[in-house]
């Protein structure tokens, strides 16, 4: 990661944590509070998991992150009306753990929100 970049992530996680102790976020994202340090330095970078959750918490979504940052996402290949015909296609059992997979992931963003807006 360039110097450039770097920098702006340091400043993202800052502002994600705002005033929290590097130690509560870090219990809040399940890393220690040394991991947050070490982003806070610029001495590692979070996992894509933990670096969603930063962004969300900076309010960002990952693509704007990316950009902000000086990186080009993944390039969606896949348009979403051809998933949803795929979808409609699929056996049942097939559409079951899409579904899970769907729910979630909207239980995780929930999660988030309301532990945003716990601290906000």
């Amino acid at each position: 990661m360039e110097l450039e970049a770097r920098n702006k992530l340091i400043e993202v996680v800052k502002i994600a944590r705002g005033s929290m102790s590097q130690r509560a976020f870090g219990k809040l994202l399940g890393v220690s509070a040394t991991a947050v340090q070490f982003w806070e330095k610029g001495e590692s970078v979070p996992d894509i998991q933990n670096l969603a959750q930063i962004a969300a918490r900076a309010g960002y979504t990952m693509e704007e992150l990316l950009n902000y940052l000086g990186m080009k996402p993944i390039a969606e290949t896949t348009d979403v009306n051809q998933m949803v015909k795929h979808i409609k296609s699929m056996p049942l059992s097939e559409v079951a753990i899409i579904g899970r997979a769907v729910m979630d992931r909207l239980a995780a963003a929930a999660e988030a929100s309301v532990d945003s807006a716990k601290v906000g």
